[in-house]
């Protein structure tokens, strides 16, 4: 006699859809907290990020599906997403054409009452901080990385780890952990001053491989401040003429313009021609408008503590402008000590094919004058 199978037990899983998420990224914005800024992201051409993720994410999720049960927010705020995706589902709140951090907090709030295993949501730092206010450590809590300005540690590195994450805990388990709550002045980060403050902390599940950390700067011993020089002045050998080099945010991408004797924006994306600066603080519109018909590369460096060269604060060279440019003219370059903490390097670039491309082949990393090593992508 066949043993019969073990019944695999439902789950109830929270979904919280912030729809303005991400939209100041791509047009340069670094951020969309308030509705002037949210308007000027709209007037520059932003495009809604955030339910293509909750979908990704959902699409991701559906070996599990038969066995969820879904309490979304209303309307965009992810009723929409679940429906398209053909999950059985309940609605807390009322469908509104526009939202609100109150309508974040409120629908927070009804999904609590209604009792989940695991709270789920897609949005930055401004959607963690509005859940921290109603969530505290009552449930865990897991983000789809949607925001321009992601510092918590909530954040799964992608909507496909997401729903890795969200399968693991529910039905395997996962250590939990007090996750930081960290977010930034906006309009000082526009100004090219960061300043990340911590808000609270919200339990999540810890899975080291597929859960970002917070942001770490890097130490500026003098041995850092040689080793940005030495790359620094090699990656200024190896310019050619003509070429629109699209440079990344960063301090050891700052270097190579410091010893060009131009000012370059620290915390944004610059254009560089024949050694001059010729464009600062460009968005994707602006980057694509100047590289067409032309030849261009890409410097970048990964972002400290958490690896990732694309998809985090530099939204603005997206995957559209990687095309373009072409992943064989994309230049990696950190110091020995950054790559001494990250056993690889990590893209989020909203494109799955273009993702997987990275990760099939990845990366060489100019890592001082003349030294470079290869990384692989997770």
């Amino acid at each position: 006699m066949t043993a019969p199978k073990p019944q695999i037990p439902t789950k109830k899983l929270g979904l919280i859809v912030n729809p303005v998420a991400g939209m100041g990224g791509a047009v340069g914005l670094k951020g969309t907290d308030g509705k002037a800024i949210l308007q000027q992201a709209i007037q520059l051409g932003a495009k809604p990020i955030a339910a293509q993720r909750a979908e990704t994410f959902l699409s991701e999720l559906a070996p599990a599906k038969d066995h969820l049960k879904l309490v979304v927010g209303a309307g965009q705020m992810g009723e929409e997403e679940a429906k398209k995706q053909g999950y059985s589902y309940t609605v807390v709140g009322e469908a509104k054409t526009e939202t609100s951090p109150q309508d974040t907090q409120a629908i927070a709030k009804g999904i609590l009452e209604a009792g989940v295993d695991l709270l789920v949501y897609c949005g930055g730092d401004g959607t963690t901080r509005d859940l921290e206010k109603i969530v505290d450590k009552k449930v865990p809590v897991l983000g789809v990385p949607t925001g321009v300005k992601m510092h918590s540690a909530l954040f799964a590195v992608s909507p496909s780890a997401a729903a890795r994450v969200t399968i693991i805990y529910l039905w395997q388990g996962l250590p939990l952990r007090e996750a930081e709550v960290m977010d930034i002045d906006e309009q000082a980060f526009r100004e090219g001053h960061l300043s990340a403050e911590l808000y609270g902390y919200m339990l999540s599940p810890f899975e080291p491989h597929l859960i970002q950390g917070n942001k770490l700067e890097s130490p500026m011993t003098q041995n850092e401040l040689e080793n940005q020089a030495a790359v620094a002045v090699y990656i200024i050998e190896e310019m050619k003429p003509y070429v629109t080099y699209i440079v990344g945010p960063g301090t050891t991408t700052r270097t190579v313009a410091d010893l060009l004797d131009q000012k370059k924006t620290l915390l944004g994306v610059d254009l560089i021609v024949n050694k001059q600066i010729v464009a600062k603080d460009v968005n994707e519109k602006q980057i694509l408008d100047a590289i067409s018909g032309k030849k261009a590369q890409i410097i970048v460096t990964p972002i400290g503590g958490q690896g990732f060269i694309f998809g985090r604060g530099n939204q603005q060279i997206s995957s559209r402008v990687i095309r373009q440019v072409g992943l064989e003219n994309i230049t990696v370059i950190a110091t020995k000590s950054k790559l001494d903490r990250l056993k690889s390097l990590r893209v989020d670039t909203g494109d799955v094919e273009l993702d997987c491309k990275f990760k099939r082949q990845g990366v060489t990393v100019t890592a001082d004058y003349k030294t470079t090593v290869e990384m692989t992508i997770e």
